[in-house]
């Protein structure tokens, strides 16, 4: 009987050995935010890493989705809720981070790279999307990128980099310099297009552009791009 209780043990500790190292390899964060939430317009796959950031397990509840990790000061969440089938951490109300960077500092932790992150936009404060934008640059400050999800809405850092996007993309696509001025400017594919032009902070004349129903491209050879693409119609953003 002791032999089995030992066994037990021994296998229990090798499943979160085995645990740890999975989650170490994983390329793939998902965060679920407090924010405006679309739930036909979010991706998930079982592999990825799941965070629930305070009171966005109330969206993975009604999903009936389990998230692998819930961290927050847990302002936002009915108790009764909470289950033991996920590691849970409780974070002070008072401290420097929000939930969200919390969040993300965890799934880097974790080895993840790629961050989706859904209910990071709109609700009743704007301050909290504003401060969700600034967390970008800080995942890009450590190797990762991010993206930010609302309703309608995405967006994403660019930095001395390029993207493309099918010629399936709808919506309108707003493009800022971020952090400083921007220079070295493409947009090509789109409504509107530029060629090694120079974003100034003080002057958003990148503001609502069109995807046509062509591959499109955008590069910034120095500097920053903040890029939101905002879905018409009703449509979902991806």
């Amino acid at each position: 009987m002791y032999r089995n209780c030992v066994l037990i043990v021994c296998n229990y500790e090798y499943l979160k050995v085995c645990e740890k190292e999975v989650r170490q390899n994983m390329k793939r964060c998902i965060i679920v935010g407090a924010g405006e939430f679309h739930e036909k317009a979010w991706k998930y796959e079982k592999a990825d890493y799941l965070i629930a950031a305070d009171g966005g397990f109330e969206y993975l509840r009604k999903l009936k989705i389990i998230p692998d990790m819930l961290i927050g000061d847990m302002d936002s969440i009915k108790q009764e809720y909470v289950g033991s089938e996920m590691e849970i951490k409780k974070l002070p109300r008072e401290k420097d981070d929000t939930d969200m960077l919390a969040a993300m500092k965890e799934g880097l932790a974790a080895g993840c790279k790629e961050f989706y992150i859904y209910g990071a936009l709109g609700g009743e404060r704007i301050d909290h999307s504003i401060a969700n934008i600034q967390c970008l640059l800080y995942l890009h400050k450590h190797g990762a990128k991010g993206v930010l999800y609302g309703i309608n809405d995405r967006i994403e850092l660019l930095c001395n980099d390029k993207v493309c996007y099918p010629a399936t993309m709808e919506g309108i696509l707003s493009v800022f310099a971020f952090g400083g001025d921007a220079k070295g400017v493409s947009e090509h594919g789109l409504k509107y297009s530029i060629q090694d032009a120079e974003m100034k902070m003080e002057f958003p004349i990148g503001i609502s552009n069109e995807f046509i129903g062509q591959e499109s491209m955008i590069e910034v050879k120095d500097g920053m791009l903040l890029l939101c693409i905002h879905a018409i119609n009703g449509e979902k953003v991806m």
